[in-house]
């Protein structure tokens, strides 16, 4: 229990160090169940993007690699190296056969990580038995080290990354053509504005021509009340007199002109 709590903090570090979120970006002991209700614990699942995960399993056995390094005798240590091969192959077995990819809840891809906390006890074994990565690799297995683990690791977060960057440039994109919309909206409503400023100028100046169009005009009209005497407190603007009385002249000449003819 001690090595592979041992194992499991190893893992755990290079997680950390991976820059990925645990509870985001992956998770460990999830209780996850196949089609036939058995219960499976994958120590650690790691999210990909677009739904997809990767299983890494941390539960190898590293007992006679230990005696194989206590020991100075070396047909103990033919034999322990031998064992530790053995059992790293038992390993692969079961392992393959737990079929995480059916597992409810993940989506997983079609190979699992195998977990060897111990970077020399992999190349010892390698060294012993080439094969092995190939035995495994067709189980669908990838054996993985602290150094190749977190290289995978850090490559998924980057993947993370640049998901994050394209979804940002995709909100960045929509909020941009709202802006746009928005803008050309208050344009539209600006420009209506102007043609009402344009209309109420216009109507502006058609009611006070009509104050000061005719001989009876209302500006002459009223200059003529105080001409009789009334005492008003405020005058009427100069230039609307004048266009009054201008109104009387120009009809009078036109008048004369008439008579005339």
């Amino acid at each position: 229990k001690t090595r592979g709590t041992w194992g499991e903090v190893v893992l755990e570090r290079v997680l950390e160090q991976s820059g990925l979120s645990k509870g985001r970006e992956y998770e460990t002991q999830l209780n996850l169940k196949d089609e036939t209700g058995s219960r499976y614990l994958p120590d650690v699942v790691v999210h990909l993007p677009e739904g997809k995960d990767i299983i890494i399993d941390s539960k190898v056995s590293l007992k006679h690699w230990e005696e194989y390094c206590s020991t100075d005798n070396d047909s103990n240590k033919q034999s322990l190296i031998g064992d530790h091969v053995k059992s790293m192959r038992t390993h692969l077995k079961d392992l393959s056969e737990k079929n995480y990819d059916q597992l409810e809840g993940v989506s997983s891809l079609d190979f699992v990580l195998m977990f060897v906390p111990v970077e020399i006890a992999f190349f010892a074994a390698m060294e012993h038995s080439p094969e092995l990565f190939s035995e495994a690799f067709n189980k669908g297995i990838i054996m993985v080290t602290p150094s190749t683990l977190f290289i995978t690791l850090r490559t998924i977060e980057n993947i993370w990354r640049y998901e994050a960057q394209n979804e940002n440039a995709q909100k960045i994109a929509s909020q941009a053509g709202k802006l746009y919309d928005k803008f050309a909206g208050f344009v539209e409503s600006l420009d209506n504005v102007g043609k009402s400023i344009e209309r109420a100028e216009k109507s502006y100046q058609e009611a006070r021509n009509r104050l000061v169009e005719g001989r009876g005009n209302v500006i002459k009209s009223a200059e003529k009340l105080r001409d009789m005497g009334i005492s008003p407190k405020k005058s009427l603007p100069e230039d609307l007199i004048q266009k009054g009385n201008n109104q009387i002249d120009s009809t009078t000449e036109l008048l004369t002109s008439q008579i005339s003819d």
